[in-house]
């Protein structure tokens, strides 16, 4: 009987216009992919934890790097960050070994320890919003078999080999709040099964080595650029091997690494490769670094998303979310509504001024905390005279009306002494597009069935 080809050939002529077709579409949908393995790649480099440039958390695979303090406004690897949290980041390879995760007794304080795969999807729950108690918990790979130790609490088990984790511990803006979560943080870790013995370790996270190389980063400040369409048709076989298909994936999967492979091994296919995927990451994943541009709109021009970190094969709200603010938590643990424009949908800009009220009690309902931020134009903290880039729960600073409304100033000019508390500095320029986005942490059941959304950005006028 006849060898039958469930699959494609191989051995056959491909058009260019089919690998241009196929060319775009991977580059589209495997983006997010190729960025978390090309994180894994470059930190696979260190020879031990460090801050590198004095501001980025980084180590080598299945290390773990707390922050002491609020994220650098210089920070440049992951855009929109936020200063509300202490940070820590780790890369872990749990094909090398699975990891064990260290956590403490945080008390009243809130946390939550996000775990996602290649994907940027979770596959832990960990934190306050899901009761955890202190302990130790193992991470490992879709491949893993073995023992689980004694002393291990639970076991969450990845899709990918290669994975996420970053702990968020929220602090006060206030030095004496700084002083306190030092001895919480420093009882974070996270390190090989092997280094496991049942007992807590302790970290000084103050005295992780500072490295004088700078970070990388784009042109013009923008994010790192992680996924370099002339690097693409290299990673992608990487990349998709340590991500194995989803149910329902296995055509696209087949269908992408043949045209590969052949792009591969024909220079003129590869060059047509390469330009489809220079056109796709220009037409198709830029503009989805605009908020405007993707997520369920809402009332006054915001928008939200309702699968972060659970996006499966929603490969347009993975790639877009990856694009413009990757590493966002599920919804349970964090909301986050964007916004770009004002209430008359004109663009956000530094050359006006705006306000955002909340009516008296409607200021974001929440277990935990909330934030309004702001970012500049790469969607990373605009430089101000207060080095203040958020405001809410943790500001001291605020003060409510009589009438018990909140109203937060957002504008580049200092405001009077009697509103300073509440103001959220625009970009100093006078001249720069921004954007705001509120996070909800441990939202109240009312934001996630949508009966709660935030107030209109209102552009004041000069009488005003």
């Amino acid at each position: 009987m006849a060898h039958v080809i469930t699959g494609p050939d191989t051995q056959v002529r491909l058009s260019d216009d089919y690998v241009r077709l196929v060319a775009r579409d991977a580059f589209f949908w495997a983006w997010p992919i190729v960025n978390v393995c090309s994180r894994r790649g470059a930190f696979a480099r260190l020879p031990h934890q460090m801050l590198l440039g004095g501001v980025l958390p980084v180590g080598p695979a299945n290390t773990l790097t707390m922050l002491t303090d609020y994220v650098s406004p210089s920070q440049r690897a992951v855009a929109c960050p936020n200063q509300d949290v202490v940070y820590g980041h780790a890369i872990v390879a749990l094909d090398v070994s699975p990891v064990v995760v260290q956590v403490p007794d945080f008390g009243s304080r809130f946390w939550f320890i996000q775990v996602l795969d290649s994907r940027t999807d979770s596959f832990a729950e960990l934190g306050s919003m899901y009761g955890t108690p202190p302990g130790f918990y193992l991470l490992a790979g879709p491949n893993w078999v073995g023992a689980v130790p004694k002393g291990i609490q639970k076991v969450f088990v990845s899709q990918t080999s290669t994975g996420v984790v970053i702990p968020r511990v929220f602090r006060e803006d206030t030095p004496e709040d700084l002083q306190a979560v030092q001895a919480v943080i420093n009882q974070i870790g996270l390190y090989p099964v092997e280094a496991f013995d049942g007992r807590m370790k302790f970290m000084d996270w103050r005295q992780v080595p500072v490295s004088p190389q700078a970070q990388e980063t784009d042109v013009n400040g923008s994010e790192t650029r992680w996924v370099r369409p002339e690097k693409f048709l290299d990673m992608l076989p990487i990349a998709l091997a340590d991500a194995r298909p989803l149910p329902g994936e296995a055509a696209r999967y087949a269908q992408v690494l043949a045209v590969a492979e052949a792009a591969r091994n024909d220079q003129r296919l590869k060059a047509v490769f390469n330009e489809a995927v220079a056109a796709a990451e220009r037409e198709l994943v830029d503009p989805l670094f605009q908020f405007r541009n993707f997520g369920r709109p809402l009332p006054h021009h915001w928008s939200t998303i309702a699968n972060g970190a659970c996006f499966g094969t929603d490969y347009f709200m993975r790639t877009a979310v990856a694009k413009s603010n990757i590493f966002v938590s599920k919804q349970n643990e964090t909301k986050y509504f964007y916004q770009d424009l004002d209430a008359d949908g004109n663009r956000l800009n530094s050359a006006h001024r705006y306000t955002v009220t909340f009516a008296a009690g409607q200021t974001p309902p929440v277990r935990g905390f909330w934030s309004l931020s702001l970012y500049n134009r790469h969607h990373f903290f605009a430089a101000n005279a207060l080095s203040r880039f958020s405001v809410g729960t943790k500001s001291p600073t605020l003060r409510y009306a009589a009438d018990g409304s909140l109203t937060i100033l957002v504008q580049a000019a200092l405001p009077d002494a009697a509103r300073e508390g509440n103001w959220l500095p625009a970009p100093p320029d006078g001249a720069s597009d921004f954007s705001l986005c509120i996070r909800l942490y441990w939202p109240e059941g009312s934001v996630l069935e949508g009966r709660w959304t935030p107030p209109a950005v209102l552009r004041q006028h000069a009488s005003e």
